[in-house]
């Protein structure tokens, strides 16, 4: 029986990879601080649903404890660890940059640390899109060069890549890195368009569209993205013999078993496509505030997801409208509106 270990098992996408394994009856175990970034309430009600089902263990510590996490991680031997605990947000960077440097890069260094002394069979670390920065070249894929990032965030998260590919070269341990490209659903995060949008409409208040509204993003509908990642567990890279050991459009690298990979639904959504589905799922019509471009952001994001599609058999499918619907329904039970 796997055991995994998941860091931010509490967060939006943790909670969902946990609900997904325990489903299959794996053993999990959760890490979290419960860091106050947004409402720890709703991560407590996350929390809430994991806690007490066959198969689950959760620590509360933070990542930049190096001895509570390796205790933690050595005493529960994991065979995959997932690392999906970090500080999130573009916007919030400009705002409290030391907590991107200390969670993003002090934290992925104790969770390099700690799997290395585990001997963990596989590695998972969570990227992102941003990591594409001023690239324009679309869709994005994972053999593209990303060296311009324009936010604080976005470089914390490449950097991240880079140390895990010097871990995996030196100590072969088996790493991938996946990038997502704007994750969203049920239970989703307060700080992000699909939530603040949906709460503006529902309660009649303005959104602030920037960009003019002339922007695109590639929607991952949470669901898929788990799925996505359990499918990978089982695709662990192993180190070639060389360049020529590595297939065309294979973001393996050459001299360690480390590989990149795009999680998205390889689909460009126009914002104001995306509007019109959270106005069609509320059943109301939104108040438009439109703004300049936010320092940091990037007007489109758009993945190619072959790569996943190779590796795993699977591609995200789930349509925005349909992702939406789902989205408001939940939104609306959950706050009672």
């Amino acid at each position: 029986m796997q055991r995994i270990y998941v860091t931010g098992a509490a967060g939006f996408i943790g909670y969902h990879l946990a609900d997904l394994l325990l489903d299959e009856g794996l053993h999990v175990h959760g890490f979290d601080a419960m860091t106050p970034y947004y409402d720890p309430a709703l991560k407590e009600a996350r929390l809430a649903r994991l806690t007490g089902r066959a198969g689950f263990s959760f620590t509360r510590a933070m990542l930049e404890d190096p001895g509570a996490l390796a205790a933690d991680m050595a005493a529960f031997r994991p065979d995959v660890v997932v690392h999906l605990a970090a500080q999130a947000g573009v916007r919030y960077s400009l705002e409290a940059p030391r907590s991107y440097i200390s969670a993003n890069i002090d934290g992925l260094f104790n969770v390099l640390e700690a799997s290395r002394d585990c001997g963990v069979r596989h590695l998972m670390l969570a990227s992102t899109s941003s990591v594409f920065g001023a690239n324009t070249a679309m869709p994005y894929r994972e053999t593209d060069k990303a060296d311009t990032q324009v936010s604080l965030y976005a470089a914390t998260k490449k950097a991240g890549e880079s140390l895990s590919h010097s871990w995996a070269h030196l100590y072969d341990l088996p790493t991938t890195c996946f990038r997502f490209f704007t994750v969203y659903g049920p239970w989703g995060r307060p700080d992000m368009a699909p939530f603040k949008f949906t709460r503006a409409i529902l309660e009649g208040r303005p959104i602030d569209v920037y960009g003019q509204g002339e922007m695109f993003r590639d929607f991952t509908y949470v669901t898929d993205l788990v799925r996505a990642i359990r499918l990978l567990m089982g695709a662990a890279p192993v180190r070639p013999r060389g360049a020529e050991g590595v297939e065309e459009g294979d973001s393996l690298s050459a001299v360690a078993p480390w590989r990149v990979v795009n999680i998205g639904n390889g689909e460009k959504v126009a914002l104001g496509a995306f509007i019109a589905a959270i106005e069609a799922a509320a059943g109301r019509k939104a108040i438009r505030n439109l703004m300049g471009m936010q320092k940091g952001d990037v007007v489109a994001t758009w993945a190619d997801n072959s790569l996943l599609q190779r590796l795993t058999g699977y591609r995200p499918e789930t349509g925005i409208s349909e992702g939406m619907q789902r989205f408001v329904e939940w939104y609306r039970g959950y706050y009672g509106v």
